[in-house]
């Protein structure tokens, strides 16, 4: 029933585009504040107990609502549910939109526009260089198709809406307590160690599908240069396991595209080309994904 539900789920999220917005939940962030207030009045705690509570409070009636339908009237309220999870566990900004207001802009030559996309698709500082953002918006491509859609999907395999939210909501929390952190930095900066639990949780909870989707992203694009860009070794060995998901996301991910310089290609071309090809290699595995996700529910149906 969740395969069934997850598909559904994966067509309804490409029809229903204009809804996107509603997918920030911006009325969480009060609670998850407020959470954050309780979490930093608990010096002698380690940061990471009341973050989990924190997550555990905000996937509760989730649980509940899921485990009240069960298969009440042949499980279709439980479907339509699930769905709806999905939608906003999924997100909150759909990445091949970032990827096309990011190519406008470039094609435009509004400077101040391309700085707001390429962040909103970084989620951190651009580099002014040119060429360095390029690369930089390529490689967030690569990271952030895991971050707002694959591992979403892995989760909702395994455990339903409640997986999907659960990983949501871990995302929820560390986007929120890195803006507070940095926020705070003017004043105490007491906020840093509840960014830090935030994101060892939610670091944890990407670790297999970042794997996965890796070993999609070779599946997808040039075999040979992503597994020998797996095989390399990492410089940064200190890594929390946040960063080394990331890490494997970029390197892989870039790897894969297999980009190669062409002659007379402006800066503009280039980062045109390297967006698109980078969005378009996620397009490719999410298809791969979909039918492995569909043989899975025909074997259902069949056996």
């Amino acid at each position: 029933m969740n395969l069934i539900a997850l598909l559904l789920g994966l067509v309804v999220e490409r029809l229903a585009t204009r809804l996107f917005h509603l997918r920030r939940l911006r009325w969480l962030d009060r609670l998850i504040d407020a959470g954050f207030g309780h979490a930093q009045r608990l010096a002698t705690w380690p940061a990471l107990i009341p973050v989990v509570l924190l997550a555990l409070l905000l996937v509760s009636p989730v649980a509940a609502t899921s485990f009240a339908l069960g298969d009440k009237l042949s499980g279709l309220p439980y479907v339509a549910f699930a769905i709806l999870l999905l939608f906003f566990s999924l997100g909150p900004q759909d990445i091949g939109e970032d990827v096309d207001e990011y190519c406008r802009s470039l094609e435009e030559g509004d400077e101040e526009r391309i700085q707001q996309t390429a962040k909103s698709i970084v989620e951190s500082d651009v580099p002014e260089a040119e060429l360095e953002r390029i690369h930089k918006v390529e490689e967030a491509v690569c990271i952030q198709a895991n971050n707002r859609l694959f591992a979403v999907i892995f989760w909702f395999v395994l455990f339903g809406p409640l997986g999907a939210w659960a990983y949501r909501v871990t995302d929820l929390i560390r986007r929120r307590a890195v803006f507070s952190a940095t926020r705070d930095e003017e004043t105490d900066g007491t906020a840093s160690r509840v960014r830090d639990a935030a994101v060892m949780m939610h670091g944890w909870l990407a670790w297999v599908p970042a794997r996965l989707t890796a070993i999609g992203y070779a599946a997808a694009g040039n075999f040979d240069a992503a597994i020998g860009a797996w095989r390399a070794p990492s410089e940064q060995q200190d890594a929390t396991t946040s960063e080394y998901n990331e890490n494997l996301l970029a390197r892989v991910g870039v790897s894969a595209l297999a980009l190669v310089d062409e002659e007379d290609e402006d800066l503009m071309k280039r980062g045109v080309r390297g967006a698109t090809a980078a969005n378009r290699m996620v397009f490719r595995l999410l298809l791969i994904w979909a039918v492995i996700i569909a043989a899975m529910t025909l074997y259902g149906w069949t056996r």
